[in-house]
């Protein structure tokens, strides 16, 4: 019997998720229409993920009684035939329009509570894609979960890729722009290249320079492994995208883009000193934003900010910068 909850003006009917039975077109087709998605809910992230770990992937299709109502995407790990399970749930569910309210997060996390129940031998990792505020946490709560305090919920910065250059430009904050404008004036070239018109010279150069800085700077960032399969499913629809600034014919700054619906990720980006020096990586970012929107990509999902983390402290001030929408969502709960 459907069990129906009302929340305001909203009658929800029972939720129900259906695993596995979209094809992978009819999937891109209802991802594609959400308009702020991340990119650890997309297909090709679930699937380099199975390739780099050995995971599993589900997709599952939300259902509100009769209706459609969004996407959610978990990753699996098992072994001694299922006594040891893990399941992990980064970042979603993602809604269609005229859902996410309260009322559809709670009936969501109670099924997803019922198909994946606290046990032995059991470990839950999930991150809900739900701002934090009003009464998110005690509706999770109710469902069955424990927030985790000691992890520091995750925030990122949205940058709206629509708003006319004029606007976009005095949204800046004033020593961003100030860099900006000292980048257009250097004499710097930059080169755009999809993934799929790329050379694989140009791709392992760019890792090169990734590995390098990463090792130099100290600081975390994606695994060479997990990098090399996310482009392996890379996809015409939704390509990595790749910028390099050169000066005097060496290269000075690079980043990569991932796109992903309507979205992208700023996932990489790397300077040299005479970079730095050049604030190269101001002039990707903006003549990026350009780029984004020639492929229909709206908004830019920064890529997460971390003030707790002294490596990261420098490039969430460069993202503060920009001038984005702030996001802090609702914590790690297991």
């Amino acid at each position: 019997m459907n069990q129906e909850i009302i929340c305001g003006s909203v009658d929800v009917m029972k939720c129900n998720i259906i695993w596995n039975k979209l094809s992978l077109d009819e999937w891109q087709n209802r991802f594609a229409s959400i308009k702020h998605s991340n990119i650890l809910q997309s297909y090709p992230y679930a699937q380099a993920c199975a390739k780099t770990y050995g995971q599993k992937a589900r997709w599952g299709l939300i259902m509100m009684g009769d209706k459609e109502a969004g996407l959610v995407q978990i990753i699996e790990s098992s072994l001694l035939f299922g006594a040891v399970h893990g399941v992990i749930l980064d970042r979603g569910p993602l809604w269609f329009d005229g859902y996410g309210g309260a009322a559809h997060i709670k009936l969501f996390f109670d099924e997803i509570n019922k198909e994946f129940p606290r046990r032995v031998g059991r470990k839950r990792r999930v991150l809900p894609e739900i701002d934090m505020g009003g009464a998110i946490e005690q509706i999770i709560r109710q469902c069955g979960f424990e927030k985790k305090p000691e992890i520091q919920a995750y925030q990122t910065i949205w940058w709206d890729l629509n708003e006319p250059d004029e606007l976009a430009r005095a949204g800046l904050k004033s020593n961003w722009r100030g860099s900006l404008k000292k980048s257009e004036n250097a004499e710097l070239e930059i080169k755009w290249e999809k993934l799929q018109e790329s050379s694989v010279e140009a791709f392992t150069e760019f890792k090169l320079h990734y590995i390098q800085d990463k090792v130099s700077k100290g600081y975390t960032g994606i695994s060479p492994k997990l990098l090399n399969n996310l482009a392996l499913f890379s996809t015409q629809a939704n390509p990595m995208i790749l910028g390099k600034v050169k000066l005097d014919d060496e290269d000075i700054a690079g980043v990569l883009f991932l796109t992903h619906g309507q979205c992208a990720t700023y996932q990489i980006g790397w300077s040299s000193d005479i970079g730095r020096l050049n604030c190269a990586h101001h002039l990707l970012l903006w003549r990026g934003r350009e780029i984004l929107k020639e492929h229909n990509i709206h908004t830019l999902d920064l890529g997460g900010i971390n003030d707790h983390d002294d490596t990261q402290k420098g490039l969430s001030s460069f993202k503060r910068g920009i001038g984005g929408k702030e996001i802090e969502l609702a914590g790690h709960y297991f």
